[in-house]
């Protein structure tokens, strides 16, 4: 067993009680500016956000601006830079990649196939992502095990493979109602999409609305079959 093993296993046993804010201090401590939050501007990373800016407002924080967000979407952002006086980096896509494939496939290629969509994805998620977390050595996310069945699996600390870094998921045993409960307590700013039926967004084109009762994330990639509705940013390796 590899020394990253023997390490992820030790700090999910140590931490099996903790709250998302003793993760969270311990390992700004650990890593320092080798750490960072990934956020979706969803409502689990604003929950986070707000915990670690309390905590040590120097940590990285930074957002994938994919080019088709929600206008409500960009409007958080903005609002959550001026609510926590934040240093909130925003990534963009590589613009030639993304005239190549709109060039080839067209601006809506992501109805077409399974295939456009993972390579829209690819362009305009992963891509970034990549750049983003260059030379640090964990990250921190919002997945939650109760958000979808490919998530289910998740667990407190893990080893990212396909980034070659720690993965930290502080409110993995978090309900949905946990969140909200916290957001609201705490006045943290959210997507106001999130009153209009919507609770997990994405792209535009790629996001609609729910009907009460249905799955949280249905509104996702809703013309996919349940297996594929995932980005990329968190699929595990089997």
């Amino acid at each position: 067993m590899e020394k990253k093993d023997v390490s992820v296993a030790a700090w999910n046993e140590r931490f099996q009680k903790a709250t998302p804010q003793d993760v969270l201090k311990f390992f700004a401590e650990e890593f320092g500016d080798r750490l960072c939050l990934s956020s979706s501007m969803g409502a689990e990373d604003q929950v986070l956000t707000d915990m670690l800016v309390k905590i040590n407002p120097a940590i990285r924080i930074f957002t994938l601006d994919t080019g088709r967000l929600f206008p409500e979407t960009l409007n958080l952002i903005h609002t959550t830079k001026k609510h926590y006086q934040a240093n909130l980096e925003v990534f963009f896509p590589d613009y030639r990649q993304v005239q190549k494939m709109v060039r080839e496939k067209g601006i809506n290629l992501f109805y077409d196939s399974i295939e456009n969509r993972k390579r829209c994805c690819q362009i305009r998620k992963m891509e970034p992502l990549k750049r983003a977390l260059k030379g640090m050595q964990a990250w921190i996310t919002g997945i939650r095990k109760d958000q979808t069945l490919t998530r289910f699996g998740t667990n407190l600390v893990e080893w990212d493979t396909e980034n070659g870094l720690v993965k930290i998921n502080p409110l993995y045993r978090w309900s949905e109602k946990m969140v909200w409960d916290y957001i609201h307590n705490h006045q943290v700013p959210y997507n106001e999409l999130h009153d209009k039926g919507y609770p997990s967004i994405g792209c535009q084109p790629c996001t609609r609305a729910v009907a009460p009762g249905e799955d949280a994330r249905a509104g996702r990639w809703w013309w996919e079959d349940e297996g594929h509705k995932e980005c990329g940013l968190h699929v595990k390796e089997s």
